[in-house]
């Protein structure tokens, strides 16, 4: 269980989240998570990299009990930098990175298939952030990368969800299939890329970001700030430790 790399030939490596119960990852997840997509993309036998996973969701972002449990800000400050490494790793990988989305893709996993080059899901994902309930902010910048600019500020004020489907009617999912079809179709895509000439594809990847309107590591890491105000002024461990104990009963 974790994070755990694999290489199916012809330069695809597969990079599965396997954290029950709900793929909320603690601080050495995302780091763990940061390194294997940066292992990947700087081996120059990598053509694309597959992020997917195991279990009920795709991802479920922080780990919130781990984060409680500390009783000071270290667990909040390395989860913040866990995130904002991660979501980095993705969008920065020298090679394409399709996320293969199913069940719920929360938070940080919005964080994840905002920054992937592509997002493959199954009929059963949605998407969404739950950051204003939790006494948080960010990931709006990955979220603005896969909704309508009206649509992500309502998302974010409710922590209303949307479908896969409502998504692939954006452009911002290629495919919807059926849950049991989701691997199959996100490593029918990667073998697509993988077929093309890799110095291509490699320096398509950098050009891409390099025309991107928007900054989003300085943009996140904007969004990070409010995060820390939030629990600085003691709003973030109120609605934490209600969650917490929410779960609990």
């Amino acid at each position: 269980m974790g994070i755990s790399a694999s290489s199916h030939g012809e330069g695809v490596v597969e990079i599965v989240m396997d954290a029950p119960p709900v793929n909320a990852l603690t601080v050495r997840g995302w780091f763990d998570l940061a390194g294997a997509v940066r292992e990947a993309g700087r081996d120059m036998r990598t053509r694309v990299v597959v992020l997917r996973a195991e279990g009920r969701g795709f991802n479920a972002g922080v780990d919130i009990k781990e984060m409680q449990a500390g009783g000071d800000f270290t667990a909040l400050v390395g989860a913040n930098r866990g995130c904002y490494e991660a979501f980095a790793a993705v969008y920065e990988c020298e090679v394409p990175v399709i996320a293969a989305v199913h069940g719920f893709c929360l938070g940080g996993g919005v964080g994840l298939a905002g920054n992937a080059d592509i997002v493959v899901a199954s009929d059963d994902a949605y998407f969404g952030l739950p950051e204003v309930e939790r006494g948080a902010l960010g990931a709006a910048t990955h979220l603005a990368r896969l909704v309508p600019q009206h649509l992500m500020r309502a998302m974010v004020y409710t922590c209303r969800n949307v479908t896969a489907a409502e998504l692939h009617a954006y452009g911002s999912v290629l495919e919807v299939v059926p849950r049991e079809r989701l691997r199959d179709a996100a490593l029918e895509v990667a073998a697509q890329i993988a077929a093309k000439d890799p110095q291509v594809i490699r320096l398509a990847k950098e050009s891409l970001n390099g025309i991107d309107p928007v900054d989003v590591r300085r943009s996140y890491r904007f969004e990070q700030g409010f995060t820390f105000e939030l629990s600085l002024t003691g709003a973030g461990d109120r609605h934490r430790d209600a969650f917490v104990s929410d779960r609990a009963t």
